[in-house]
């Protein structure tokens, strides 16, 4: 078990299967030593797990929940496209986007609930860089998605 799936067990997480994708596009892109992941929604059992609108409707807390649900899908891709989460070097940059009013100002604060568990799980390997930005929608409603970049190995 690696070092990440061990972290994750003593959190109580357990990785799901990676999610195909909903459209024409892959889930992961690796090329040289990055994998891009492509958006994870706040998905659970194949149902979004947190819908809606922060700032009408769903507040900070919610959001967080979705965006570490997001956080342990990006790492569910992440296995899927290395077949070893020992081969994950280090988060480089993830990208959050909050679907919210346009007077919602807390996005840094829901993207801190994948950032927050990024790091549980991954240790220094897991700080990275990243923007939080509002969305006007996200797709089937989900109230947060979050893409990354990781450093890999072969």
């Amino acid at each position: 078990m690696s070092t990440i799936e061990t972290r994750l067990t003593e959190l109580g997480v357990s990785l799901p299967e990676a999610a195909a994708p909903a459209a024409n596009y892959v889930p992961f892109v690796k090329t040289g030593n990055q994998l891009f992941i492509s958006g994870q929604l706040p998905m659970e059992g194949g149902k979004i797990q947190v819908t809606g609108k922060l700032g009408d409707g769903l507040d900070v807390e919610q959001g967080k929940t979705a965006a570490r649900i997001c956080a342990i899908n990006l790492l569910a891709q992440a296995k899927a496209a290395t077949g070893d989460l020992d081969k994950v070097v280090r988060l480089v940059k993830i990208v959050g986007f909050v679907n919210s009013t346009a007077d919602f100002v807390d996005q840094p604060q829901v993207i801190n609930g994948a950032s927050d568990f990024l790091v549980e799980a991954m240790g220094d390997a897991g700080r990275h860089s990243r923007s939080a930005v509002s969305a006007a929608s996200l797709p089937f409603g989900a109230g947060v998605e979050i893409e990354a970049i990781f450093e890999v190995t072969d």
